[in-house]
């Protein structure tokens, strides 16, 4: 019966990420999944690494993007490890972060004053000195068992597929970027026009359409200089 709720679990997953109308939306799906389907899991991101560069990609709950800007900032840790093994393994599992950890000293530092008890992951891609990686946290040491690889592959088949249907890690970047400016512009106008969120959506799609300008560009300006009531 076990066996016969999780592959029931795996099937609706599959339909939720087909449904999904955009990248970003299927990586945020993918973290909420793992969050929900990996028992202890606490916490879910992916994190890709671009010419040295730390970006996070998609996030489930806290943790995830400290760890992944330490991650970057002191160029070690278990993702980049992953990422320079020649031995082909692109699962990492780390049973307790609570004691010190060799190979990474600074990152396993931070990461027990982030309340990270343990971590496991599975290395999505790797080109020259970029990758990304879908990583599951626990604030317990211990909680991740050879039982879940079957779901962290799962999901980050996923993940894989997702990303390479997007040209560049800068247009995830990029496109990250453009959600918050917008979301920032219709918090704006919700406030100053007491507008509901589809109304504040609407305006800014109008000017965009009737002034040929990128809607990130009319969210900048209205950010910028917001209209006055």
């Amino acid at each position: 019966m076990e066996w016969q709720r999780y592959a029931e679990q795996m099937a609706q997953l599959a339909r939720d990420l087909v449904a999904q109308d955009s990248v970003r939306a299927t990586l945020d799906e993918i973290a909420a999944s793992a969050v929900k389907l990996v028992e202890g899991c606490d916490a879910a991101g992916i994190l890709t690494v671009s010419k040295g560069r730390a970006v996070t990609l998609a996030v489930c709950g806290d943790m995830v993007e400290e760890s992944d800007r330490l991650q970057g900032e002191l160029g070690e840790g278990p993702c980049f490890d992953a990422a320079r093994r020649v031995d082909g393994e692109r699962l990492f599992r780390i049973a307790d972060m609570t004691t010190p950890q060799p190979s990474w000293p600074r990152f396993s530092r931070a990461a027990r004053e982030l309340g990270i008890g343990s971590m496991t992951g599975v290395l999505l891609y790797t080109e020259q000195e970029d990758f990304g990686a879908l990583n599951l946290y626990s604030r317990r040491p211990g909680a991740f068992g050879k039982d879940i690889e079957a779901a962290g592959w799962l999901l980050a088949s996923h993940a894989a597929v997702a990303l390479d249907s997007a040209r560049t890690v800068d247009q995830l970047e990029h496109a990250l970027e453009t959600r918050h400016a917008v979301g920032e512009a219709m918090g704006i106008l919700m406030e100053r026009h007491r507008l509901s969120e589809d109304e504040a959506f609407g305006v800014l799609r109008r000017i965009s359409q009737n002034h040929n300008i990128k809607l990130r560009d009319v969210a900048r300006r209205v950010r910028v200089d917001p209209p006055q009531g």
